[in-house]
């Protein structure tokens, strides 16, 4: 049962995060960009599915990269085996604040020039999928808080461990991937799905915002003031 909490919290930020404002013009932007740049429409599928892959993989080799490196190492190991449970609460309230937007940052992003933009495209599927890497390592703010502040966490606290960030990734690619199928099908009024879906981020992510904050209370009330 936990396994499975675990695993479907990894999917549902993943989902969050690539529906986020910030990764969703991104993903929006690149997906319709490729399907310019190419005629046919089964092209414009592998293309944007090639993109979605290099999310997904950016996401899941990074996350894997991090918990490995922390759980190699046997002194990190066992100081997050003490302490991660009772690290788990404040940084649950941590990321709920940053989704409600109670706290906000500026982080500098990955960038790259119109030039080697449009270089990657016209590369087909290989540039198509080094372009979803790049773009996907371009942290916002409210991925960033999903990605370090809740999903590193719940991976060093859960027996799924590195299976956690391959997951997130497929959660991220599944909307980016959805985008591809409408665009390579013609589909033209995706502006007023990408107005609606934004409206509905806002609510998701208030929701998620505040149910991180609560769970995270009662983390710090368990763990931290042995309050239960």
């Amino acid at each position: 049962m936990e396994l499975l909490i675990a695993l479907g919290s990894a999917l549902w930020l993943g989902i969050l995060t690539s529906i986020s404002p910030c990764p969703l013009a991104t993903n929006v932007a690149a997906v319709s960009f490729l399907s310019k740049k190419i005629a046919h429409p089964a092209l414009v599928f592998i293309s944007g599915l090639a993109y979605t892959i290099g999310r997904m993989a950016a996401y899941a080799l990074l996350g894997w990269i991090i918990i490995s490196s922390l759980l190699s190492v046997p002194q990190v190991a066992q100081f997050l085996q003490k302490y991660m449970a009772k690290a788990l609460g404040p940084l649950l309230i941590i990321t709920g604040l940053f989704l409600l937007e109670v706290i906000t940052l500026k982080l500098p992003g990955i960038s790259i020039s119109q030039k080697h933009h449009n270089k990657l495209v016209e590369s087909g599927a290989p540039g198509a999928f080094l372009l979803g890497i790049i773009f996907a390592l371009a942290f916002c703010p409210v991925s960033a808080a999903l990605f370090f502040g809740s999903l590193i966490p719940l991976a060093l606290n859960s027996n799924a461990g590195a299976l956690l960030p391959f997951i997130y990734g497929v959660g991220t690619g599944l909307p980016v991937l959805v985008f591809t199928i409408a665009i390579a099908m013609g589909m033209t009024s995706l502006s007023h799905w990408f107005h609606k879906i934004t409206r509905l981020e806002c609510y998701t992510r208030r929701i998620t915002g505040g149910i991180f904050i609560l769970v995270g209370l009662y983390y710090s009330g368990i763990y931290i003031l042995k309050l239960f």
